[in-house]
C-alpha cells in the first residue's frame, strides 16, 4: 500500500504508533494550537473543530509548492453532555475517572486531513462502558501511570483499560485516539 509521505500534526505517541502500525509514512510537524471552541458549538463539531485549527497552523506553515497532506486529529470524553478534558492534576484525574465509574461514555475523535486545495474533515464515535471501580482501582492507576495527557484520565490500553472497562460499541482505536481504518480508506481515497 505505497502511498506518498504525508505530515502528522500531533505529537500523540498513540497516533504516531497507530499511524506506523498501518504502514502510512509520515513526518510529525507539531505547533502549539488554541483548543478553544465556541460555546454554541455542537458537541460532536468539538474534536474537528479542533483538529481544523492544528491542521491549519500546519499549513500556515508550509510553502505554496508543499502540497502533502496534514492530517490533525483531537480526541475529547463525553460524559452526560459534557465536555471532560485532560486532567490538571492528580486530584482532577481521580475525580474524573469515579464520574466514569460504572457510566458509559462516548468517545470522539474529529479528523482533518487538508492539504492546500483540499480538505476532507470526519468525526468517529465509540461508547464505552466502565465497570464501577473502587477507589482503591482508582488511585493506583492515576499514580502508576500518571494519565495527565489523556481526555478523559485514561487510556483503553493501559491497565485500567484492561480491567476496568466492561465493554466498547465501536472502534478501539478512535478510544487510543484515531480511527486508523477509516483514515488509511480516507488516504487510498484521496491519494489514488
Amino acid at each position: 500500500m505505497p502511498q506518498s509521505p504525508i505530515i502528522l500534526a500531533s505529537q500523540s505517541p498513540r497516533r504516531k504508533m497507530l499511524l506506523e502500525w498501518a504502514e502510512i509514512s509520515f513526518e510529525v510537524i507539531v505547533q502549539a494550537t488554541d483548543e478553544s471552541f465556541p460555546a454554541n458549538m455542537a458537541i460532536e463539531e468539538v474534536p474537528v473543530h479542533i483538529a481544523r485549527n492544528k491542521a491549519k497552523v500546519i499549513r500556515e506553515q508550509l510553502s505554496a509548492e508543499d502540497q502533502r497532506w496534514i492530517l490533525a486529529a483531537d480526541t475529547i470524553v463525553v460524559l452526560n453532555d459534557e465536555v471532560i478534558g485532560k486532567p490538571v492534576d492528580r486530584e482532577d484525574a481521580i475525580q474524573i475517572l469515579q464520574r466514569l465509574s460504572g457510566q458509559t461514555h462516548r468517545v470522539i475523535t474529529g479528523v482533518v486531513v487538508m492539504n492546500g486545495v483540499e480538505e476532507h474533515a470526519f468525526s468517529d464515535i465509540t461508547e464505552v462502558v466502565f465497570h464501577p471501580l473502587t477507589a482503591e482501582q482508582i488511585h493506583f492507576y492515576v499514580d502508576k501511570y500518571q494519565p495527565y495527557d489523556k481526555a478523559g484520565a485514561y487510556a483503553i490500553q493501559e491497565w485500567i483499560g484492561v480491567v476496568g472497562i466492561h465493554s466498547i460499541q465501536g472502534d478501539f482505536y478512535n478510544v487510543m485516539g484515531l480511527p486508523v481504518s477509516r483514515v488509511v480508506q480516507l488516504l487510498e481515497r484521496i491519494q489514488a
